[in-house]
């Protein structure tokens, strides 16, 4: 590999780095990214909504249909001043590329187009489809972004074979960790009725945060399932309880409760609802609950993406990788409802939201080598 194509995925990085596209704004990314996978002979359609920009290109007609998936958008960069060089003026300093997005995701898009750029010179009659799924919408609310393009394809009954979605997944260096699965995120607002009153006469008033008090606690010690190999037993958290009048004197005739799951592939959400529901009706609460599931578990077991990636992994940087469902919610809780393997894996994360986040200077291109070997081990050429 000559100077100049080891350059490609640092130079199309900086790129992408320098276009401030605080979420939802794109600033053009999507349009970068498709003026370089033009000339590949990709098909390109453009499913953008309320403000998001959304891009759905392939290239080929044939199964399998191997996709990378991600985003162009950013979290703000906080404190200006706090930077040593500008966020969105792409900065080396020592052995690290600094910036906003520089690891969350922007290498990853730029590894995605070198990696393609390459396997599609190599094999221009490679076997199956490439694809790319990219969006304006996933550090923001995610309403608009990869959940629409999904509902689009599903709606056209195109299904995917593989995914691997650009997140930073490693930890300790490059290859470390991938993501295989990603637990779900169920939240509750409940709120428990009571009777305002006076606290020199509590038998004309009725405490909610008495009457829920044994309710939190059998709560707080259900043991909810057991996990299984790839995830941990499901939780419960309270985040927030509110209650009050203002005043110390008062008996407040409200109390709320704000609670999350983060569960396990082993339970539903409905089944954990249902059990909840269980708990407070057996304490006799009058309550209202309203539920937000944000995210559904999904899970990739040891198929041939994983295979795939790991052997790549190791083959370009000599890791042996571990899988992992560590962590919050990505877009692959998405795509996984029309594709059969999803995975994560991406750049160190150790700086991903923070101020001067970056990323290792000899990660980059090897991240564009790993992509385009598991290109390369999922797309057996047809004929060369």
């Amino acid at each position: 590999m000559n100077q100049e194509t080891r350059r490609a995925t640092f130079d199309l990085a900086c790129e992408l780095i320098s276009r401030p596209s605080v979420t939802p704004d794109d600033r053009g990314c999507l349009d970068l990214i498709a003026a370089r996978l033009a000339p590949l002979g990709f098909r390109f359609e453009r499913i953008d909504v309320a403000g998001v920009c959304n891009l759905w290109a392939r290239r080929g007609d044939g199964a399998p249909v191997l996709v990378f998936a991600g985003h162009t958008d950013v979290v703000p960069p906080g404190p200006l001043d706090a930077w040593d060089s500008p966020p969105f003026e792409p900065t080396v300093r020592g052995d690290q590329l600094f910036g906003r997005g520089a690891a969350d995701m922007k290498t990853s898009l730029a590894a995605f187009v070198t990696a393609i750029e390459r396997f599609v010179a190599t094999h221009p009659d490679h076997g199956g489809s490439i694809a790319l799924l990219l969006t304006s919408d996933e550090e923001g609310v995610a309403t608009h972004g990869t959940v629409k393009v999904v509902e689009a394809l599903g709606a056209r009954g195109e299904r995917l074979d593989y995914c691997i979605v650009g997140e930073p997944t490693s930890v300790g260096m490059l290859g470390d960790t991938i993501k295989n699965g990603r637990r779900g995120s169920l939240s509750g607002t409940l709120r428990v009725k009571g009777i305002q009153g006076h606290v020199a006469y509590p038998q004309l008033a009725r405490n909610p945060i008495h009457d829920l008090a044994p309710a939190l606690a059998e709560l707080t010690t259900i043991r909810w399932d057991d996990g299984n190999e790839f995830f941990p037993p499901t939780t419960w958290q309270v985040s927030n309880i509110h209650a009050g009048a203002g005043a110390n004197n008062v008996i407040p005739g409200l109390c709320e409760v704000l609670f999350n799951f983060r569960f396990a592939s082993v339970s539903s959400a409905d089944d954990l609802k249902r059990r909840t529901h269980e708990v407070l009706d057996r304490h006799g609460l009058d309550y209202e609950l309203d539920w937000h599931l944000s995210g559904k578990p999904f899970l990739t077991g040891r198929g041939k993406l994983v295979a795939a990636l790991s052997d790549a992994i190791r083959d370009t940087v000599g890791v042996d990788t571990e899988l992992s469902t560590s962590g919050g919610t990505s877009d692959g809780r998405f795509i996984a409802d029309i594709c059969t393997e999803v995975v994560e894996f991406g750049p160190v994360n150790a700086t991903i939201h923070k101020v001067n986040e970056c990323v290792a200077l000899d990660a980059i291109e090897p991240l564009s080598v790993i992509y385009e070997r598991a290109l390369a081990a999922l797309l057996s050429p047809s004929r060369d």
